[in-house]
C-alpha cells in the first residue's frame, strides 16, 4: 500500500478537519492539559480569521475549533521555522482572544485560547534534548504564578525519537505517524495499524483515496516547500559570502591603521632625535602630545 506524506498541507487538512474525533485526540495527546481539562467534544470553525474592522490584517490558520465550555484550538503545520512564524502564531491567538467580547460584555466570560504548532524544522539548537516548548504568561520571578489567556505549544518534529519520549502513549503514537509516515511507506508498523486513531487516520493517506487533482496539488506543494528551502539556504549562504568580505575588508582596514600607526612613530622618533618640537612633530604625524611623550619615555 502507497500513502502520503501527512504533513503537507492537503493531508493534514483532510485528517484533521474531516474527523472531529481525530483532532480531540491530537489536541488531548500533544497539549499539557490535564484530566480535568481534556476535550470532549468540538465544533469546527472558519479558518479564515477576518478582522472586524475594513483594512485590518486577515489570516488563515490551517485548522481552527471551539470545544463545548468555549475554549479556542488552533492547529498549524509548518514546514519552516522563521520569526515571522511565531510572531504570526501570536497574532493569530491574540486575534482569536480578542474578538471573543462583544461591546458592553464582562470580561469573565473570556476563555483560553490554546495554539499548537507543529515545525518540521529545528529552531531551537541550543536545546537538543526539549523538542516540545510550551508558553504561557508568567511572572519572571515565580513562574507558579500565570496570567491564563493565551497557550502556546511548538513541537520540533525532527527532534522527535520515540525511545526516548516517555509521555502519553497517544502522544508518542502522533508524533510516530507524523514523522514516521510518508511517501516511501510501505509497511506500517503493527502497533500503529492496532491504534484505532491512528487506523482511521491512516485510511486518509492512501494515495488511492485521492484524485489526480487532488495529487498534482500534492506534488505542488512539495516543489513549493523544496524551492522555498532553496531560495533560503542561497540566502543565508550570500549572507555568509557578505559577513566573510566585511570581516576581511574590515581586517584589512585595521591592518592598514596599524601600520600606518607604526610608522608615524618611526617618523616622530626620528624627529625627536634631531630635537625637532612636539608641535611640529604633531603636525607632521598626526600624534597626540600624550603619544608623542610615551616616545620619550
Amino acid at each position: 500500500m502507497m500513502y502520503l506524506d501527512p504533513k503537507a498541507d492537503l493531508t493534514f487538512k483532510k485528517i484533521f478537519t474531516k474527523h472531529p474525533d481525530l483532532l480531540i485526540s491530537l489536541l488531548n495527546s500533544l497539549l499539557p492539559l490535564s484530566d480535568e481539562e481534556q476535550i470532549v467534544e468540538i465544533k469546527y470553525l472558519p479558518t479564515e480569521l477576518v478582522p472586524e474592522l475594513y483594512g485590518r490584517k486577515n489570516t488563515i490558520v490551517d485548522v481552527l475549533c471551539q470545544d463545548v465550555s468555549g475554549r479556542k484550538f488552533c492547529v498549524e503545520m509548518q514546514m519552516e521555522w522563521s520569526n515571522a512564524f511565531m510572531q504570526r502564531v501570536l497574532f493569530n491567538a491574540s486575534k482569536l482572544y480578542v474578538t471573543q467580547l462583544q461591546k458592553n460584555e464582562d470580561y469573565s466570560i473570556l476563555k483560553p485560547v490554546y495554539s499548537l504548532n507543529l515545525v518540521n524544522e529545528i529552531f531551537e539548537k541550543d536545546m537538543p534534548d526539549c523538542f516540545i516548548h510550551n508558553y504561557r504568561i508568567v511572572h519572571d520571578r515565580d513562574t507558579k504564578k500565570v496570567i491564563e489567556g493565551l497557550h502556546f505549544t511548538f513541537i520540533e518534529l525532527p527532534k522527535f525519537t520515540p525511545h526516548t519520549f516517555m509521555e502519553k502513549r497517544m502522544s508518542v503514537l502522533w508524533l510516530r505517524f507524523l514523522t514516521e509516515i510518508n511517501s516511501n511507506t510501505r509497511e506500517v508498523p503493527a502497533d500503529l495499524l492496532e491504534c484505532p486513531e491512528i487506523s482511521k487516520a491512516l485510511e486518509e493517506l492512501k494515495v488511492t483515496s485521492f484524485t489526480d487533482t487532488e495529487l498534482r496539488t500534492y506534488d505542488k506543494f512539495w516543489d513549493t516547500v523544496r524551492t522555498e528551502k532553496t531560495l533560503l539556504k542561497d540566502r543565508y549562504e550570500e549572507g555568509m559570502e557578505e559577513g566573510e568580505a566585511k570581516g576581511l575588508a574590515k581586517g584589512l582596514a585595521q591592518g592598514e591603521a596599524k601600520g600606518s600607526y607604526q610608522k608615524a612613530q618611526e617618523i616622530a622618533k626620528k624627529m625627536l632625535s634631531k630635537g625637532l618640537d612636539d608641535t611640529t612633530i604633531m603636525e607632521m604625524t598626526g600624534l597626540s602630545q600624550e603619544e608623542i611623550k610615551l616616545l620619550k619615555s
